[in-house]
């Protein structure tokens, strides 16, 4: 398997590595290892692990992830230290760039779509954002030309809490 399968999987079943919205800290550091920084601010907590992103909230006595990000922009400064180690062992080596329609051809190729959303909806400048109505899974692409970053790379998948609200 490679990084654009990695990238297809999590945009088409808003998972990473079996793991997603409702899992608990301890099951990601299970799955991604321990090499991740921790900023904790009450009842919200943040896990960076480079590549991917987690955010919890605490539910009683537990916490809940409510919001996963794969943030692929972060690997042109750094893919070795940026990728989980149990990325790594699943995909192998990262690229330090994904184009966007390799992205929409893979997905395409699990039997999911893409719908491009519009630009007022909270779109950052300068990106395009995208949805795969099947998972709820949101894609933002660089629409222009930035410093070394080229139009029509891949920046973020995120998932979206709303979606796994309304589909669990």
């Amino acid at each position: 398997m490679s990084d654009l399968d990695f990238y297809a999987r999590v945009a088409t079943r808003g998972r990473v590595l079996g793991l997603g919205i409702g899992t608990q800290p301890a099951a990601w550091e299970a799955k991604l290892g321990t090499d991740f920084l921790d900023a904790d601010d009450g009842s919200l907590l943040r896990r960076d692990y480079g590549l991917v992103e987690l955010s919890f909230q605490e539910e009683g006595d537990a916490w809940s992830c409510f919001g996963v990000s794969v943030q692929v922009h972060r690997l042109r400064r750094d893919t070795e230290a940026s990728v989980p180690a149990g990325l790594r062992g699943a995909y192998g080596v990262f690229a330090p760039s994904t184009r966007f329609e390799d992205l929409a051809a893979a997905i395409a190729g699990l039997g999911c779509s893409l719908q491009p959303e519009p630009d007022e909806d909270g779109t950052p400048e300068g990106m395009r954002r995208y949805r795969v109505p099947e998972s709820g899974v949101r894609i933002f692409v660089r629409a222009e030309e930035h410093a070394d970053r080229q139009a029509g790379e891949v920046w973020r998948l995120s998932v979206s809490p709303a979606w796994w609200r309304a589909a669990g």
